[in-house]
């Protein structure tokens, strides 16, 4: 059987683990209550995880290839217990190579990295998905010109590992303005959420050529000022091939920003 592949939110930093001094006490329960019953939600167990973080960029798609990939905190001014957090995954080098092989043969310029770890947009996220830390888990970065063609084409060049068992995960967020302004963000933030889930339930020739010119969707550049954490998505999409979309999670973060998650196939 093959699996899907997914878009999820990975929230601000380790906000699952932590009480918030500020702002609503339950702003992000929903979305880690969504996280914790993700892996039920999938048609069978994962032989590895390869995912997409909004938090690595490269000059050209870069992979871990560790065995024992360390934890990298690359977030600041939180408690101090937040950075004792662990996630004690294996890495799967077979896996590093598999992707950095079908990168390449795309014609995408693609190396191994055996000293990198995973970033807070891999293990955070997945301490809630996969809290037995038993799956494999090979993290892809971004490239750091940030172009959705390249991002696309990474994707549709990884889309056949779904079929061996790899579950392709893009981690970001679908709106990710850390200042957002303004008595009217709330709907500028739902336009722009509109305007997704329109694109991703499109027909996949559509939806690539619409998500290639994503900054011309209303209000685009209010809901990512800097697109690192929409590209993800762009990857598990153009993963699935001709798979089509569905939203799994959707929500008004603090009761104002429209957030969601997908799956794809």
């Amino acid at each position: 059987m093959s699996l899907p592949s997914l878009f999820i939110p990975h929230g601000a930093g380790p906000c699952f683990f932590m009480r918030w001094t500020y702002g609503p006490s339950e702003m992000w329960q929903a979305m880690g209550a969504w996280l914790q019953g993700l892996a039920a939600s999938l048609p069978e167990r994962p032989k590895a995880i390869l995912v997409v973080s909004a938090h690595w960029e490269a000059e050209s798609f870069r992979l871990t290839a560790s065995p024992t990939p360390e934890l990298i905190y690359d977030y600041s001014g939180f408690p101090a217990h937040t950075y004792q957090l662990q996630y004690p995954v294996a890495g799967a080098p077979w896996l590093a190579r598999a992707a950095c092989e079908r990168l390449c043969a795309a014609g995408l310029a693609a190396t191994l990295d055996a000293s990198r770890g995973l970033d807070h947009g891999a293990f955070i996220p997945f301490k809630l998905i996969y809290p037995q830390a038993d799956i494999p888990m090979v993290q892809l970065s971004l490239r750091d010109d940030l172009d959705p063609a390249a991002h696309l084409a990474a994707g549709a060049a990884l889309a056949g590992l779904r079929e061996q068992g790899v579950l392709i995960v893009g981690s970001g967020m679908s709106f990710h303005n850390m200042r957002p302004s303004g008595a009217d963000q709330a709907e500028r933030g739902q336009a722009f959420d509109d305007w997704l889930f329109e694109t991703l339930m499109s027909a996949p020739p559509m939806q690539r050529q619409r998500l290639c010119q994503w900054a011309a969707a209303p209000q685009a550049r209010f809901a990512h000022p800097r697109e690192e954490h929409l590209l993800p998505l762009l990857v598990a999409s153009a993963a699935a091939g001709n798979l089509p979309a569905r939203r799994v999670y959707t929500e008004r973060l603090g009761g104002l920003i429209a957030v969601s998650a997908y799956r794809f196939g």
